[in-house]
């Protein structure tokens, strides 16, 4: 006898006649279910799954699990067991048998119990290699596969303009161009050509976050809408339309007064409207609670929820709370439209239908081979991203180190730290964040009934950067004393550095923050500050090791841009790090004996005195500097160094600039821009071309420069190549006077060199034809060639 599917049982049958069948057969409360989550802690308890606490708190069902692997202390192997036990208990115990979208954070590798941790995304930037990151991001995908994770939360396509601000080392920096292509990649690898054996990414956190005044987090954002679309939205446009991003996250921010989760012109309008985004729209953790709460927008939750709701949120994270009882209250009392809870819930339902987990909800259990497998390919993916990301921003030749050299003093708080390398969204810091929080620090509400499982040891076996170096140099002794703390310091300590600096060949400095959100943390996510100076005795330690007469290169350990003015006039040479991760000892250390050859650039200008903030490569005409003067009174205008600066130890020269045609129409016309990049010097290096473009003619004000391309490749010594970039018209569009995106006739130039500052080869090139408003972009990214 042949037994009939409900049609929402039944594969065979399309997905979207699936979700009207499902939902036809919803409650109000299992429609409610479905847009809710909570901690996964909550109901992992140390004999397994607590059956009883997740019953009461999916009885109806549940829309998605917070982070199973990030706030526990299970292996790779119990978080897949953990989560089939969750999965079969909601199919089998409640009335419609929905599975839950288990969602985990991703943005520098799984937060995750065992899992790796890359080099944090402003290091990924300064790369400039979206092959790279993808690697990194590929790898993600397949421990969250193994793992039964689904919904990824990265990555972050802020742009960022103010290092005061501690989640810029989340970002890919302040250009609009670079954070497209590099978040882009990620999501593509992350969600694969199907989502059926993909994981969903979210864009995070749509917008203006990287605006907050004072570079305070969550702060308001003020930008108008030209610099909204042309700039802030750029990225997010292109993750959408290109790259065809399933999640999005609004911001916690408001922007011109209108808090971003409350924003109807942003998540629905714009996002759904007219970038056809097809996905759902998850919350940032609290962001409807703060509706109500830091908004004050309202008192009742319930009109919060309604808020967020008619918005375009599809989902509460971390846990429901205003999506719950509030919701339901405003809903019976007919306070709130039953066709945006439908259409809500039908997202969320469409998504769990596209992802597979309504067939199959269930993962295989991970073998060990399986997982030897994937940690070898991390490995690869992680020592390569941290290798690429080294900026060597000066070297008066000391770098590399001589083989022969007798003594290497190595001092600096970060030195001898596997903890200081390690950025704001691993899982050692959260699980210390989550514990912190327990103990009465809870500013963020997010651990509510639940326990969150203490740290466990996850720095044994973790490489040091004084490891590294003594394996890197085995013919020197290299000696080591801390000196300092990273906020705090003693006599004694800045003592026994400066005596092993005496008795050195050369001084190595690490030096930086340490990145978190603990309150001891001084980067990440809501460690702001005032000033970018080394902190505590760090700046007083390098000057007195300096004094010395040794030579000094000063490694920094940073998730933001300092102000190293004193350091650039003093130190011998000068290395970013960024927040390396676990392959940072060796990258570092390679580029430090020469291994390496340093080929990153920077994806941020970098300031002389925070007094020049914010700062930016793309500032207008009138910007940039005081009329009529051009300084300061008591300083420069200049940055330190410029945006896509960064060193080798060989030289490269960038000739030949051909273009093959110099006239386009404005309608749907493309350019091939060509240059020959060759190795002059002596080792094998990397050079990262970059292009940019200027309107020379338009009808508002636009940056100086825009970047609009580029490419990194590998060079041998003596050896020429030819960079191709296929420049599309659309490239040259911006958001004109009457708020239209348009592409108009008249001249625009291209220039073309090693960064925005050292910019040797130009050419003009004309638009003509009339203007047209580009409804509808398809070229977001400049395609790239070598040959």
């Amino acid at each position: 006898m042949t037994v009939s599917l409900a049609p929402y049982r039944d594969p065979a049958r399309p997905n979207d006649e699936r979700v009207a069948d499902l939902l036809g057969r919803m409650t109000r409360e299992e429609k409610l279910a479905q847009l809710g989550s909570f901690w996964a802690f909550e109901v992992v308890a140390t004999a397994g799954l607590d059956s009883d606490r997740l019953r009461a708190l999916a009885g109806d069902g549940i829309g998605q699990v917070t982070r199973l692997a990030g706030s526990t202390n299970l292996g790779p192997a119990e978080v897949a067991e953990m989560a089939n036990a969750i999965q079969r208990q909601l199919v089998e115990e409640t009335r419609l048998g929905i599975p839950a979208i288990i969602h985990e954070e991703s943005l520098h590798g799984l937060m995750a119990w065992a899992a790796p941790c890359f080099q944090q995304s402003i290091g990924a930037a300064a790369a400039f290699d979206p092959e790279a990151v993808t690697a990194m991001a590929a790898t993600i995908r397949q421990r969250m596969l193994l793992t039964g994770a689904r919904l990824a939360l990265g990555p972050v396509f802020d742009i960022a303009r103010d290092p005061r601000w501690g989640r810029m080392e989340e970002t890919y920096g302040e250009d609009p161009y670079l954070s497209a292509a590099l978040g882009c990649a990620y999501v593509e690898a992350l969600q694969g050509a199907d989502l059926g054996d993909g994981v969903i990414a979210t864009a995070k956190h749509i917008v203006g976050h990287g605006l907050a005044e004072g570079g305070l987090n969550q702060a308001p954002a003020h930008a108008g809408p030209r610099e909204l679309r042309d700039e802030q939205l750029f990225p997010f446009e292109a993750a959408v339309r290109h790259a065809g991003i399933a999640g999005v996250m609004p911001a916690y921010c408001d922007v011109d007064g209108v808090p971003c989760h409350a924003s109807a012109e942003l998540l629905t309008d714009i996002l759904r409207g007219e970038w056809g985004f097809d996905g759902i729209v998850a919350s940032d953790y609290m962001g409807v609670e703060m509706l109500s709460t830091a908004h004050r927008l309202t008192g009742d939750l319930g009109e919060a929820a309604r808020l967020a709701l008619a918005a375009g949120v599809d989902a509460e994270l971390p846990r429901t709370v205003a999506f719950g009882p509030p919701l339901a209250r405003a809903l019976a009392e007919g306070r709130v439209d039953e066709r945006l809870l439908d259409a809500a819930v039908g997202r969320v339902l469409r998504m769990k239908f596209r992802l597979g987990i309504m067939d199959e909800p269930l993962v295989d259990i991970p073998s060990v081979a399986a997982l030897e497998r994937l940690a070898a390919a991390e490995s690869e993916a992680a020592q390569s991203l941290a290798e690429r990301s080294l900026v060597l921003l000066e070297n008066d030749g000391v770098l590399p180190l001589a083989p022969d050299l007798r003594r290497v003093a190595l001092i600096g708080p970060i030195a001898d730290s596997a903890r200081d390398l390690l950025g704001d969204y691993s899982h050692l810091i959260h699980m210390e964040t989550l514990q912190e929080m327990r103990r009465g620090v809870d500013a963020l509400g997010v651990i509510g009934d639940g326990e969150a499982a203490p740290p466990g040891d996850e720095l044994s076996g973790r490489q040091t950067i004084l490891d590294a170096l003594r394996a890197a140099l085995p013919a020197t002794e290299v000696v080591h004393a801390r000196g300092s703390g990273i906020s705090s310091g003693i006599d004694d300590e800045l003592q026994a550095a400066v005596a092993i600096a005496r008795d050195a060949d050369v001084v190595i400095a690490v030096l930086g923050e340490r990145s978190g959100l603990t309150l001891d943390s001084t980067t990440g996510e809501f460690r702001d500050r005032t000033g970018l100076g080394l902190l505590g005795r760090q700046q007083e330690l390098l000057e007195a090791v300096v004094a010395t007469g040794t030579p000094v290169v000063l490694v920094v350990v940073s998730g933001r841009p300092l102000a190293l003015e004193w350091a650039a006039e003093h130190c011998a040479a000068i290395l970013l790090g960024w927040v390396p991760g676990d392959a940072g000892p060796e990258a570092i250390a390679g580029a430090l004996s020469g291994v390496v050859n340093p080929g990153g650039k920077l994806p941020v200008t970098m300031l002389r005195q925070v007094g020049q903030l914010p700062l930016t490569y793309r500032h207008h005409p009138t910007g940039g500097h005081s009329h009529p003067t051009g300084d300061y009174v008591d300083a420069s205008v200049a940055p330190l160094w410029p945006f896509g600066h960064g060193r080798s130890y060989t030289t490269f020269a960038i000739d030949h600039l051909r273009v093959d045609r110099s006239v386009l129409e404005t309608s749907g016309d493309q350019v091939a821009i060509r240059v020959d990049v060759t190795n002059t010097g002596p080792r094998t290096g990397d050079e990262v071309v970059q292009l940019y473009v200027r309107d020379e003619e338009a009808t508002v004000a636009r940056p100086v420069r825009e970047l609009r391309g580029f490419r990194r490749l590998r060079l041998e010594p003596g050896e020429c190549r030819t960079v191709v970039f296929r420049l599309s018209t659309e490239q040259f569009s911006y958001v004109g006077a009457d708020l239209r995106r348009v592409v108009e006739p008249g001249r625009v130039s291209v220039q073309v060199g090693r960064s925005s500052a050292d910019l040797p080869l130009t050419a003009e090139l004309h638009l003509q034809g009339p203007v047209i408003e580009l409804v509808e972009r398809k070229h977001y990214l400049t395609e790239t060639a070598v040959e």
